[in-house]
């Protein structure tokens, strides 16, 4: 916490902490009481206009922090989370706490135990007692800066945002549950400028995810909240969601996400192929792209839908300091669409699949549930797709009967140029075994030995030399390949009927 450039001046009281009841959750909230009026309009944190009401109170809809304010002694009390009461610290009247409960509701209860929660879990992390204890021990104090300063290193990690925050909507694709849209947000996320403070990117743009037919949330929707939550609390490589909205017109919810300027991986190899070197690129895509599903593991979550249109580049780092910009520089491939994720320990097999059939584990189709070593197969297509430029399986239907190939461990075809150590850790991935798949941590380890301390430095300048003189005679990359079969679907879509054919064929023949 940064109090060394803060102090109250001699003739002041000191601010003192606490915890009180919340009128949400069982725990005690914390509250801060001030022996000045805190004569703002905005809120401290997130630069929303405050809510005010009678008996000078006011309150951030967006933070659920509340300002109190005594008018016999022009004391605060700021309240991190809604409750009754609070009592001047200096004259002891009690101040009854009233406030507009659809303020701060987004009309749907478990999206407002979800928002209350963060906020709330983000309230209970804050050093407060800290600050109110060393607070008589700084200098230059800024009574206006109360909360940035308690705030410092905290992120806020969702919002509710107005559906009138959004213009020039348009359509960009469609997914396995809903319609994405490209947007411009008018007040923007948050970023930290190059003098340390915290401010709104504004007309942003955004991602719009709407999940058609939501006016009631289903779990598809709460699922990718959740776990855009947990695994973004570790960051590496991984699509933020802003927070979500809701189209007044179609009562659609509307998830509001981070947009990647590069488009996706499949894309940018289809546009960039003979550019992507074996070194300095490829080597360096896939690790941070394994940097990101490591982030998904750690978090003890699994993708389950983890394909070359899920993984994006971006290439904006929408910094204004070149030199902060170039700190997050290597940030640039993010795995997004985290829809379908669930948590590790989560192991029914009853739940809907949903995927892609070259990137669906062979034992998903024989009944087992989806885990860490699924994720990891798909990881081996990856790593193949990077070498060709393709999506695996391109030119063949996508039916029962090239799950049945892949059931009988039949797999792309490895490239020429592919060096053997390479080949021998995508094999790895996408062995038939899901307990001789390596966990992502290894995955990592080793494509960092490749990529930052130059292991097998030959072998892959090797490869280089020998991917340029197939691209030279048209016998590699995808603009030399064969033409995808028109019923190659590389959209996520149910695959229960395949897998009750595979489970009844296995039943009735004893097969694999």
């Amino acid at each position: 916490m940064i109090l060394s450039n803060y102090r109250l001046c001699s003739d002041c009281y000191l601010i003192s902490s606490g915890y009180i009841e919340s009128t949400l959750t069982e725990n005690p909230i914390p509250i801060i009481y001030l022996s000045w009026w805190h004569n703002i309009a905005h809120c401290d944190f997130c630069k929303k206009t405050l809510s005010f009401t009678s008996g000078c109170q006011k309150y951030c809809t967006n933070c659920l922090i509340f300002y109190t304010g005594c008018r016999y002694c022009l004391t605060t009390n700021v309240i991190f989370g809604p409750t009754i009461q609070s009592q001047c610290k200096k004259c002891k009247r009690v101040l009854s706490i009233n406030f507009d409960i659809t303020k701060i509701s987004v009309g749907n209860n478990d999206l407002d135990d979800l928002l209350s929660n963060l906020r709330l879990g983000i309230h209970n992390k804050l050093k407060i007692t800290e600050f109110a204890d060393n607070v008589n021990k700084v200098t230059h104090f800024n009574p206006y800066n109360i909360c940035n300063i308690i705030y410092h290193d905290v992120e806020l990690s969702m919002e509710w945002i107005p559906y009138s925050q959004f213009t020039n909507i348009k359509e960009i694709a469609k997914g396995g549950f809903g319609i994405i849209y490209q947007a411009t947000w008018l007040d923007g996320s948050f970023c930290i400028n190059k003098h340390g403070s915290r401010i709104r990117r504004r007309n942003e743009t955004v991602i719009l995810k709407r999940f058609i037919n939501s006016k009631d949330i289903d779990k598809h929707f709460l699922n990718e909240l959740k776990s855009n939550q947990h695994c973004y609390q570790i960051k590496h490589h991984i699509i933020k969601t802003y927070g979500f909205t809701k189209d007044p017109e179609l009562d659609d919810y509307i998830l509001v996400m981070q947009y990647a300027n590069g488009g996706d991986l499949h894309k940018w190899l289809q546009k960039s192929f003979a550019d992507i070197t074996w070194h300095k690129k490829k080597l360096s895509i896939l690790w941070q792209i394994s940097e990101g599903l490591e982030t998904i593991h750690k978090a003890n979550y699994i993708h389950r839908d983890f394909h070359s249109g899920n993984i994006l580049f971006d290439t904006d780092s929408s910094y204004s300091s070149s030199e902060v910009a170039m700190l997050y520089r290597r940030h640039d491939w993010k795995i997004g669409d985290l829809g379908l994720s669930q948590p590790a320990n989560n192991t029914s097999s009853n739940n809907e699949i949903y995927g892609v059939i070259p990137y669906i584990a062979p034992e998903i189709f024989k009944g087992s549930p989806f885990s860490k070593e699924t994720d990891i197969y798909c990881m081996g297509m990856i790593m193949w797709e990077l070498t060709t430029g393709c999506k695996p399986f391109a030119n063949e239907e996508h039916d029962i009967q090239l799950v049945f190939k892949i059931l009988d461990g039949e797999r792309p075809e490895i490239t020429e140029d592919t060096p053997e150590c390479y080949a021998n850790l995508m094999k790895s991935c996408w062995d038939s075994d899901p307990k001789k798949r390596p966990p992502i941590k290894k995955v990592r380890n080793t494509l960092g030995s490749w990529t930052f301390r130059n292991k097998h430095i030959k072998a892959f300048d090797q490869a280089e030399s020998k991917r340029m003189e197939l691209i030279n005679s048209r016998k590699l990359g995808p603009e030399f390949s064969e033409k995808p079969h028109p019923n190659a679907i590389f959209t996520s879509r149910p695959l229960s009927s395949f897998i009750s054919k595979c489970s009844s064929i296995n039943s009735s023949k004893g097969m694999w």
